[in-house]
């Protein structure tokens, strides 16, 4: 009797083959196959086949293989901590970006030897090629199973709350599954609770390194037990893995924080608190550069410039509903305006007072302060903003999260009419002046409804959604979903920026907001003489000053086009005797607002010039000898290159040339190239 056969599509072409058949047979040729996508679920590819299935094949090297990869590399991490350490509670072991990470309840912290230690043992794991072999189970078999593991026991227990968080890698919402490691003679030598799908086998596990250790709460909550977690890495190579590590040598040297103080631009003072910056005047240099700028464009686009107070009752932040949706981001309440009398009874009650942490209520409340009428829209609001927010000390990072920060924060209310126009001039607006900071390479997030976080209804939702979603697809850009980061009010484009060294930043931000006109009240009159509700549009094109300067900090790793340097010349006589004639030049560019210093040190002229090559200033200004007596100076660059004997006005207008440009100078190619006509 022949063998029964069934009808099932592979990789996009129908095929006949045995009912017994798996992925394993079917791309039994290929090595590079780790898994499938069976009516587009991803599934190991020792899964039964069925008659009319679609059958996809994952690569290892695909999106999908790599978060495979990466899952079973946590497992093997996982299965060496128990193995050193037998008495170690599990908890989540979830992919992250570049590689994953687990959760232990343990005794003692891991220590930098204790990874090195499970490094190895992994090692050795992965090369004896253990089988990760999956078998669906009961609630009760996998409580039964995990009987001595209290931190799946409450994953099993509550399955639906586990289903939205990261712990949703372990649960399914249709079956329980446990995964056993089963060594080549057959025998099952670790088992974990786990959805999948794994690897066929741990072989496929190329390229790996823990990185670290660190504290976190059991799934966030400062109410549950703190675990140890510790983080790893992994790709399908090892070149791939060597480029990673050479990125983050890269990073390191371009970190903010280490050069912000090297630089001499900002610190944090204990005395102040954390997460609450200072900037020092080359820091301050550099802001004022990119506000100036942006000030400027905004003007050319008709915004109009606001000014709104740091601090607000409580009420207002009822009406916004922040203090509803935001309050854990807001610092306490300050009870102000109580008065009593002689015997301590109240004669006039209090209010609740907030630092804000959002500038939109107070614009409303500009729009609110009097009738508007459909001529005076699209109005376009605009306000370097400071507002506070209490991120806790364990998230302070820098510059990149800090607890005051300056929003360049824009509301425009438009017409339903006019809303998709608005939408794409400001997507147009943001990207080109983004370029403009040097910022050129581009893709675009759309965050949606956080189901259990919002206001107003569905269908408001729906229209907004899919309109910024036809504006970003009309941009021409890349865009991918962010299912569930919305905020309260409306879904949001967000501009996401890769710097010098590949690495994506969050940067502007373009809201569209049918709701806070509602809970506002705010109106105008349209031209059959009815009272409309304005739509709202947020924007924040830096997202916050502070972050924006880390990352072009980081983008430039300190060297700035001299339009925003902190330093745009820096003078060095090459003795005393030539110091008059290069201050005297000096002196004319700081009459044109150039940001100029002169080094009028003791130290000999080749520390002053090694001095000065380390300052990453734009233009070294060079006058010895024969530029004094032909009236030129000489122009050294980054890159150790020079110009020599340009007379002074012309050196003056090529300055000023290339600064007006906002271009990079870093070479005599560069500068040349800038003052060309």
């Amino acid at each position: 009797m022949a063998d029964a056969t069934i009808s099932i599509t592979v990789d996009g072409e129908p095929k006949e083959v045995n009912a017994d058949q798996t992925g394993v047979q079917l791309f039994s040729d290929d090595k590079d196959i780790i898994a499938v996508r069976l009516n587009g679920e991803p599934r190991d590819l020792y899964t039964p086949l069925q008659d009319g299935d679609v059958v996809e094949s994952i690569a290892l090297d695909s999106e999908d293989g790599i978060a495979i990869m990466r899952h079973s590399a946590t497992h093997v991490m996982a299965q060496a901590v128990q193995e050193i350490r037998p008495d170690a509670k599990l908890g989540i072991g979830p992919v992250i970006e570049n590689g994953f990470y687990y959760d232990f309840d343990v005794a003692e912290p891991f220590t930098p030897d204790d990874l090195k230690q499970v490094e190895k043992h992994m090692q050795r794991i992965i090369k004896s090629a253990q089988r990760f072999q999956r078998r669906v189970v009961t609630e009760q078999e996998a409580l039964e199973e995990e009987a001595d593991q209290p931190y799946k026991l409450e994953l099993i227990r509550d399955k639906e709350d586990a289903l939205d968080t990261e712990a949703s890698v372990e649960i399914s919402d249709k079956e329980l599954s446990m995964y056993d490691n089963v060594d080549r003679d057959g025998n099952v030598v670790w088992t974990d609770l786990c959805r999948g799908p794994h690897l066929p086998n741990t072989r496929f596990i190329k390229a790996f390194k823990l990185e670290r250790a660190a504290a976190a709460y059991w799934r966030g909550s400062e109410a549950n037990p703190m675990l140890q977690r510790i983080y790893g890495v992994a790709f399908p190579t090892k070149d791939e893995l060597k480029a990673y590590q050479a990125r983050l040598e890269e990073a390191a040297k371009r970190d903010h924080r280490k050069l912000g103080q090297e630089m001499d631009l900002f610190s944090f003072p204990d005395e102040i608190g954390p997460g609450l910056a200072v900037f020092h005047p080359k820091g301050a240099a550099i802001i004022n550069a990119m506000e100036d700028y942006s000030r400027e464009m905004h003007r050319k686009h008709h915004y109009s410039f606001v000014q709104t107070p740091h601090i607000t009752k409580g009420g207002l932040y009822e009406t916004s509903g922040h203090l509803q949706w935001y309050k854990d981001g807001m610092y306490p309440p300050m009870h102000l305006d109580e008065e009593k009398d002689a015997d301590g009874n109240i004669v006039k009650q209090g209010f609740d007072y907030y630092l804000k942490p959002m500038n939109c209520p107070m614009h409303n409340l500009i729009f609110k302060s009097r009738q508007r009428s459909y001529r005076e829209l699209p109005l376009r609001l605009f306000e370097f903003g400071t507002v506070y927010r209490y991120e806790k000390s364990g998230v302070v990072h820098g510059l990149t999260r800090v607890r005051g920060l300056t929003q360049d924060d824009s509301h425009i209310y438009c017409t339903r009419e006019q809303m998709r126009d608005e939408l794409k001039n400001l997507l147009n607006f943001v990207l080109n002046l983004l370029k403009d900071y040097g910022l050129n390479d581009f893709y675009l997030e759309l965050s949606t409804k956080d189901e259990h976080k919002f206001v107003g209804s569905d269908e408001i939702w729906e229209e907004a959604t899919n309109t910024l979603a036809e504006v970003a697809e009309e941009s021409g850009l890349d865009l991918v979903a962010d299912p569930g980061g919305a905020a309260f009010y409306g879904p949001k484009i967000s501009v996401q920026a890769r710097d010098a060294i590949g690495r994506t930043w969050q940067v502007s931000t373009i809201q569209l907001d049918f709701n806070l006109p509602e809970r506002f009240g705010l109106e105008y009159i349209a031209p059959d003489g009815t009272h409309q509700r304005p739509v709202m549009i947020h924007r924040a094109l830096f997202g916050s000053i502070e972050r924006f300067f880390a990352i072009l900090l980081e983008h430039y790793a300190g060297a700035f086009p001299a339009w925003i340097a902190p330093v745009q010349a820096l003078g060095v006589p090459v003795a005393d005797e030539f110091a008059p004639h290069l201050q005297r030049f000096m002196d004319s560019l700081e009459e044109e607002l150039v940001r100029v210093e002169m080094d009028n040190s003791d130290d000999r002229f080749g520390k002053k010039i090694r001095n000065a090559s380390k300052s990453k200033v734009p233009f070294i200004i060079i006058v010895g000898e024969e530029d004094m007596n032909n009236d030129a100076v000489s122009f050294r660059f980054r890159d150790g290159s020079q110009l020599n004997g340009v007379p002074v006005e012309e050196a003056k207008r090529g300055i000023l040339k290339a600064i007006a440009g906002r271009v990079q100078v870093n070479s005599k190619d560069d500068y040349e190239a800038a003052i060309a006509d």
